[in-house]
């Protein structure tokens, strides 16, 4: 069954970060579609690809099997221009913690959240080949700085890498030596920071303080790194990480209005 992943989605909501996957079968002159909401973990080879829910599903009779594999044949050529790329490998249903229960304890953290800007375009520029290299090292570069800052990664999706810190100082740290390490691949990403309390939930991240890690990240400028004044308000420590205010900001979908402040070279 030839399979699809949505590449370059970039969704905030209360269930974390999802992409959808479509799937097609021919039997005959039958046709069996499945598509749906996909959580996506990981990146290349190691890359894990969940259902979050129980996937929609078709079956169209199309009396003849030319016309069945001419139905086919149009659905994955559609499917490869509208920002899909094959998949390789099972869709597995979501998996459930060891206890049996989905749910743990709130923990309080800063949630860094990095996106490349440009994506689409760039992917379009260099051609598949060429971007599924790049996007390879860039994911090597992002978790080599993780790994370095002692970041915990939650999830990837498309070209979005979500992650979480004990310590502002360190997410902060760990944001422009991702911007370093990137210039070098000819891409330009933008990240947004906050910290606050959140929970894990079938495997997910829940909790307003993604939502507004999202808006936060939203907010940046290709090349910018903007924290919420949250974080900067947990930097009582002595720090050579210098700030600007970025003024006032009404983020979308969150109360009250947040003060952001963009972190100086």
């Amino acid at each position: 069954m030839p399979k699809f992943l949505r590449i370059g989605v970039h969704q905030s909501n209360v269930s974390g970060y999802t992409s959808k996957a479509w799937c097609v079968r021919r039997a005959g002159s039958t046709i069996f579609l499945k598509w749906g909401a996909v959580e996506v973990q990981g990146a290349g080879s190691g890359r894990k690809v969940y259902w979050t829910r129980l996937p929609q599903e078709k079956t169209i009779r199309c009396r003849t099997a030319e016309r069945a594999q001419d139905y086919a044949k149009a659905a994955i050529a559609r499917r490869r221009s509208h920002r899909y790329e094959p998949l390789s490998g099972p869709i597995a249903n979501r998996p459930r913690s060891a206890g049996g229960s989905a749910d743990s304890k709130q923990a309080v953290a800063t949630i860094l959240i990095v996106d490349i800007v440009g994506s689409t375009a760039k992917a379009a520029k260099l051609g598949d080949a060429r971007w599924t290299k790049i996007i390879g090292h860039y994911y090597a570069a992002v978790r080599k700085e993780l790994k370095s800052s002692r970041g915990k990664e939650i999830v990837t999706t498309g070209d979005g890498v979500l992650a979480t810190f004990r310590v502002p100082a360190a997410g902060i740290n760990c944001a422009t030596a991702i911007q370093k390490a990137v210039r070098t691949l000819g891409l330009d990403i933008r990240v947004g920071l906050h910290a606050g309390e959140y929970s894990m939930s079938g495997g997910e991240m829940v909790g307003l303080a993604l939502h507004i890690g999202t808006r936060v990240a939203a907010k940046a400028r290709a090349g910018e790194v903007l924290v919420s004044s949250a974080v900067k308000e947990l930097m009582t420590s002595p720090s050579t990480i210098s700030f600007r205010d970025h003024g006032v900001h009404q983020l979308k979908g969150v109360p009250e209005r947040w003060r952001l402040y963009r972190v100086e070279a």
